[in-house]
């Protein structure tokens, strides 16, 4: 998975769109727009705002790997432990 998707899949698991991601980054909607459209490579500190963020999915973001026993997942991990949540609440 390309940087851009995995930055749109971080976005649809931790906020409720384009605008509120931004305003948690500081980052111009236009910019992650064009990301995520285009699959323009994002710049390096972008990254490091995401990361600094949700610290939680730095592996999987920079080289695809996750390793839950050091809480680093990926985005579709956090959804399902979301949706267990609720069902088992």
């Amino acid at each position: 998975m390309d940087l851009a998707r995995k930055i749109r899949a971080i976005r649809e698991a931790e906020t409720s769109g384009r605008q509120e991601f931004c305003d948690l980054l500081g980052v111009n909607k236009g910019t992650l727009t064009r990301i995520e459209q285009t699959g323009q490579v994002p710049k390096g500190d972008l990254l490091e705002e995401i990361c600094r963020k949700w610290p939680k999915y730095t592996l999987w973001l920079m080289t695809d790997k996750t390793d839950e026993s050091c809480g680093q997942i990926d985005p579709q991990t956090e959804i399902a432990r979301r949706e267990n949540s609720l069902k088992a609440g």
